[in-house]
């Protein structure tokens, strides 16, 4: 819990030093960091989205186990949730796209 406290106090700070970055004149500062900015959005979406579509797959197995005859809900439940999850992550990279020219 700690790691990660100091994680996110260290991102903050990085967000905040942004606009120090943003006052060159000719583009070439700032710029030339949107697409590792981009680049590093896009995988914090995606290893979320893993991270979420196992912990909702893990809790569809148990809930499987414990009530077999449930399946068909539980499976409905489980595609639809996947495909929610899922479209967070392409909405990111849609984005990305559109910033990133």
């Amino acid at each position: 819990m700690r790691k990660l406290q100091y994680f996110l106090m260290t991102l903050a700070a990085l967000i905040m030093a942004t606009p120090a970055f943003a006052q060159t004149g000719e583009g070439g500062g700032a710029a030339s960091l949107v697409p590792i900015g981009a680049g590093i959005g896009m995988a914090i979406a995606a290893g979320l989205c893993g991270l979420g579509q196992g912990k909702a797959t893990a809790s569809a197995t148990e809930a499987l186990a414990r009530n077999p005859g449930a399946r068909a809900g539980i499976q409905l439940l489980l595609v639809l949730g996947l495909a929610f999850i899922e479209s967070l992550t392409l909405f990111t990279l849609v984005i990305i796209f559109l910033k990133v020219k």
